[in-house]
């Protein structure tokens, strides 16, 4: 279910992910071939939870499915709020384990 879509960010060294939580891609949604590209934008707490997600840009079914996954996330902490730009490809066409 998780093996049809990457995820990329902004990488830095001031936002380094201490736990991700894979994003599920809906058998359904790739089935259907509901594809495409998720850009959120992610506000991080000082303590390195995630304060809050705003999309950016996509298909809302899949930024819903996105989003539930990244408010998960654990980034290592900082000494103020700060955000990061995180982008979810969904391609049901994509191999397994890629």
């Amino acid at each position: 279910m998780f093996s049809c879509l990457s995820v990329g960010y902004a990488q830095d060294t001031k936002h380094k992910i201490l736990k991700k939580v894979p994003v599920e891609y809906p058998q359904i949604l790739k089935d259907k071939g509901i594809q495409g590209t998720v850009r959120l934008k992610v506000f991080i707490k000082p303590d390195g939870s995630v304060k809050g997600v705003e999309l950016l840009g996509g298909n809302p079914i899949l930024a819903e499915c996105a989003e539930k996954s990244v408010r998960q996330w654990k980034f290592s902490p900082l000494n103020s709020d700060s955000n990061v730009e995180i982008v979810v490809h969904f391609d049901p066409a994509a191999e397994p384990g890629i």
